[in-house]
């Protein structure tokens, strides 16, 4: 997979002036691949430079995550799905803020478009999804651009602490209450006295 992936960018980078274009449509075609965003945007940086690349990787991941918002619920059993691994993943009566979602973004390897679905979630429409998606994806773009090649080449123990950086700040931008369903509270209360 790395090998096509190493394929796509050299095809990408002799592009010429179509090269933009074809970056971001490598940024829509992404999950057919099973490529990291993050691959992406490291690769934008060095391919176009921070600015440019920045902008470009922001342009294709935003408009991957509309193309997720319509094909979600074209696909009932797709958008099911999710819903499920966010269950079990984030926890079904869990809902992530905006500013957390961008935090969540920048770890490696939590999934881009169930991060997406907590976007939807809390949207009201597609414009103020749209918005959101858009807030979310700047800190990705941008610091996987910019520090693309450091990141690339950092230890696990770096790593290790930007997580532990990270952790908190998420718990901090949280949202303060909690919803349960009146049925689900009940269900879970009589399950409990079995």
């Amino acid at each position: 997979m790395e090998f096509l992936g190493n394929y796509l960018l050299a095809f990408i980078e002799k592009g010429g002036l179509f090269a933009p274009i074809l970056f971001i449509s490598f940024h829509l075609l992404r999950p057919l691949f099973f490529l990291p965003v993050i691959f992406i945007c490291i690769s934008g940086g060095i391919l176009f430079g921070a600015i440019a690349g920045t902008l470009y990787s922001l342009i294709g991941i935003t408009l991957s995550s509309v193309i997720f918002y319509f094909f979600v619920y074209r696909m009932p059993k797709s958008m099911q799905r999710f819903q499920k691994i966010k269950g079990k993943v984030i926890g079904k009566q869990t809902a992530l803020t905006t500013s957390q979602i961008a935090l969540l973004r920048l770890i490696p390897f939590i999934h881009f478009h169930l991060l997406s679905l907590c976007l939807l979630e809390i949207s009201s429409s597609w414009k103020d999804y749209t918005k959101s998606s858009l807030l979310s994806n700047i800190p990705l773009a941008f610091i996987y651009t910019f520090i693309g090649q450091w990141i690339s080449n950092l230890t696990p123990l770096y790593v290790g602490l930007c997580l532990l950086i990270l952790l908190p700040c998420i718990y901090m931008l949280r949202r303060k209450e909690i919803y349960i369903k009146w049925q689900e509270f009940f269900h879970i209360q009589t399950r409990e006295s079995t």
